[in-house]
């Protein structure tokens, strides 16, 4: 048998209940009039394991409506806060059954509003969303339900912001890497074949010969120090060999070694 010391008052609507061997009990302000708790009172070691499952749904409950007040949650993200939070096991369910039953927690609906966000704030494709939502404990169906949202004008859209992105990132390799390196970067972000083509088809990038040419010159220069201890010949194949190798245009790169021809006789 044990006492009740003192009750104070704790964060929200709970309550801390202090017994006489020094622990504590949480619990949220319904269970202590449910269960008329007073100062001074005793209680079995039965009551207070009564009070201490009491507790454990009700604080469950609070911090559950507390943590979707701020977004909606996934039902595995709920039951990871829970077990975070030391909520027993069996009340995490309750809570869980409660929650959908106040239609505050829907993986269906929580996929539909989490697609149409990374569509807004996002240059995410549908795979890497679907690859999201799996992460978050969704089952497939409700996946696929929410990504019928992003429809394939939307995907590109997203796709050529991405893609404009990128190519100003890869402005020092040659176009046709650059281009190579967009099309493997929104592959990356999750956007199929069909939407990268159509992407690309509407942006039509074009090469900037007088860009390329002073890309060229500088990676060329730079080769041309780094193999400076060969002999004239083999240095010369090293600088081709890695220029060929970045796909720069033949032509241009002809052009380099036709100016570097001209510098050296100067």
């Amino acid at each position: 048998m044990e006492t009740i010391t003192k009750i104070t008052k704790d964060k929200g609507q709970f309550y801390l209940i202090w017994l006489s061997s020094g622990e504590k009990l949480r619990v949220s302000e319904d269970t202590l009039v449910r269960q008329r708790l007073l100062k001074g009172q005793e209680v079995t070691e039965a009551m207070i394991e009564q009070i201490k499952k009491a507790g454990s749904y009700d604080v469950g409950l609070q911090m559950s409506l507390n943590y979707l007040s701020y977004q909606l949650r996934s039902t595995k993200e709920i039951l990871d806060y829970l077990k975070e939070k030391e909520i027993l096991p069996e009340d995490r369910k309750k809570i869980v059954i409660r929650l959908e039953e106040m239609n505050l927690l829907d993986d269906k609906s929580y996929s539909e509003s989490f697609v149409r966000t990374m569509m807004r704030t996002s240059d995410k494709g549908p795979k890497m969303i679907e690859q999201q939502l799996k992460r978050k404990g969704l089952k497939d169906e409700d996946i696929q339900y929410g990504l019928t949202f992003y429809l394939i004008e939307e995907q590109v859209e997203v796709a050529k912001a991405a893609a404009e992105k990128a190519m100003r990132r890869y402005r020092t390799k040659s176009f046709k890497d650059a281009l190579q390196k967009v099309q493997l970067h929104l592959m990356q972000k999750g956007f199929n074949r069909e939407v990268i083509d159509l992407a690309f088809e509407e942006l039509a990038f074009e090469k900037d010969e007088e860009q390329e040419l002073e890309v060229i010159r500088k990676e060329g220069d730079r080769l041309w120090e780094k193999h400076r201890k060969l002999d004239s010949y083999k240095r010369l194949m090293k600088v081709k060999q890695g220029l060929f190798q970045k796909q720069f245009d033949p032509d241009m790169i002809q052009q380099y070694f036709e100016e570097k021809e001209i510098e050296n006789e100067e």
